[in-house]
């Protein structure tokens, strides 16, 4: 096997990702933003209207910005547009989400009732039960279940603060991108701890497989990544799976 690449150096659109679905029997994708920019928000719901496996999109709008209501209205505009995310790990500030003009944001974005994916690092974590007490009709999903350090093998801290946010009933979680966190010589061993804590914490009716395809050729492929979650999780009965795999994503989003 050729040596994962350090970084992703060209474009990945549509044509690439179909054969994958279809190799691995999934029915559809939801796209999730990448950039800070509202353009992109339009070219993935543009890449939506053509590409009916595309059952929803997670754009990025600036939630400081007091005229958000106008760009979501705009959005929403389109049937497939299903949430908003933005990239707070990259944020200097580690009580970013906390602020009172993202405050503002995130309530026209519950006003709405649409979803927010949280994507976080531990140490932004606590951060979560303070937000739902601020807003607290927003459903949130942690993305990539928080990026602990798989690679170390430490919970600690981690562990805890995720149990907190589990105790959050609108509060969901993705159990994605496991794969760039641990070392670069993983195996699905290395994933089953964490896989089996967050199934325990939040059960198959909050929890959402993600690719993270691209960004898992960093670390393997679209079939390594999935195999090693299956691995990770274990046997578990059919309708916990199903929901596991895709009926919990087709819930939280409103996918059709």
């Amino acid at each position: 096997m050729p040596p994962a690449p350090s970084r992703i150096h060209r474009n990945f659109l549509p044509g690439n990702l179909a054969p994958l679905l279809d190799l691995n029997r999934f029915d559809g994708s939801v796209l999730v933003q990448a950039n800070t920019l509202v353009d992109e928000t339009r070219w993935l719901l543009e890449l939506a209207s053509a590409n009916a496996f595309i059952r929803g999109v997670v754009g990025w709008v600036d939630l400081t910005d007091p005229r958000v209501g106008a760009v979501l209205d705009e959005f929403q505009r389109h049937s497939r547009f299903k949430g908003v995310r933005h990239p707070v790990h990259d944020e200097p500030d580690v009580n970013w989400l906390l602020r009172p003009e993202v405050i503002r944001g995130l309530r026209e974005v519950e006003r709405r009732g649409l979803p927010y994916d949280l994507l976080l690092r531990p140490q932004h974590l606590p951060c979560v039960p303070k937000l739902a007490d601020a807003v607290p009709g927003l459903r949130m999903v942690i993305d990539h279940i928080a990026k602990p350090p798989i690679a170390s093998g430490s919970m600690e801290g981690w562990a805890q603060d995720m149990e907190r946010a589990a105790g959050i009933p609108q509060v969901s979680c993705k159990l994605s991108g496991l794969i760039t966190e641990a070392a670069p010589n993983w195996a699905a061993s290395d994933l089953r701890p964490y896989v089996q804590f967050i199934l325990g914490l939040f059960g198959p009716d909050r929890l959402m497989y993600g690719s993270d395809w691209p960004v898992c050729l960093l670390a393997g492929n679209f079939k390594r990544a999935l195999a090693g979650f299956t691995q990770a999780l274990a046997p578990v009965p059919t309708p916990v799976r199903n929901k596991i795999m895709g009926e919990t994503a087709c819930e939280f989003y409103g996918l059709k």
